[in-house]
């Protein structure tokens, strides 16, 4: 079972998984440009920005929490940019430092359950580090609506190679990857409300069904309808749900 709700941080979700202890299909989670912390068992654990499909490994986990920053939120209060944890999950205390992990991990026993004491630390953690780069949220914002890598740059006052160099720190990989992320995540949202592919393709701002299919085995490794099947039977939850192991 899948649970969600947004967090008291803003542009964060917190959620929450349980799985089947008898096993059962995995998923793939797919790129959404955000970036999470977890706690898996017990288990303090950051996802880093994703470029390709991630598909758990490892020993089984039953219980899962989680925070999702938006993208370009995370790498200030983690104190790392997002590149160094592309397509990484690591342990919590490979960047905070054990001792500090174990403080973190015997608050969140203390809770009331997981999911607030991962809310607490991250709310503490976001507060002592400040307030993302602004014009990063503003290239996030104008990308998500569909707008063009270089309308976000002339709206925030940045050459080609400076947006690039920010945008490696903030979301872990360039505004063009960040674009295509985006723009696959406003077409699977279409397609799992019931738009037909072609339809979807185009409102996403995908030039036909064919780019949105290359596009989808490209960064997901999966097709459309490879990917609406898992996800209908499947408890719903978003794919930047980023159980692992």
């Amino acid at each position: 079972m899948y649970e969600e709700r947004p967090s008291r941080l803003d542009g964060a979700v917190v959620w929450t998984r349980t799985m089947d202890p008898r096993g059962g299909p995995v998923h793939p989670v797919l790129p959404d440009g955000c970036m999470d912390l977890l706690w898996a068992d017990g288990r303090l654990l950051v996802a880093g920005p994703d470029t390709h499909a991630y598909s758990p490994t490892g020993s089984p986990v039953t219980r899962y929490a989680g925070i999702r920053f938006a993208p370009g939120a995370a790498p200030g209060m983690l104190g790392v940019p997002a590149h160094e944890l592309r397509d990484r999950r690591v342990d919590l205390a490979d960047l905070w430092g054990g001792a500090e992990t174990r403080r973190i991990a015997e608050r969140i026993a203390e809770a009331a359950d997981p999911v607030t004491g991962l809310e607490a630390v991250a709310l503490r953690r976001a507060a002592d580090a400040g307030a993302p780069d602004p014009l990063m949220g503003e290239v996030v914002r104008r990308l998500e609506a569909g707008g063009t890598v270089a309308g976000a740059a002339d709206a925030v006052g940045l050459g080609a190679r400076q947006l690039h160099r920010r945008s490696l720190d903030a979301f872990g990989y360039g505004p063009k990857t960040l674009a295509r992320v985006l723009r696959l995540q406003r077409a699977l949202a279409l397609v799992l409300a019931g738009v037909p592919y072609a339809e979807a393709a185009l409102a996403a701002g995908c030039a036909d069904q064919a780019h949105l299919a290359r596009e989808m085995r490209d960064l997901g490794g999966i097709t459309l309808s490879a990917y609406e099947a898992s996800a209908n039977n499947e408890t719903p939850q978003p794919s930047g749900s980023r159980t692992t192991a």
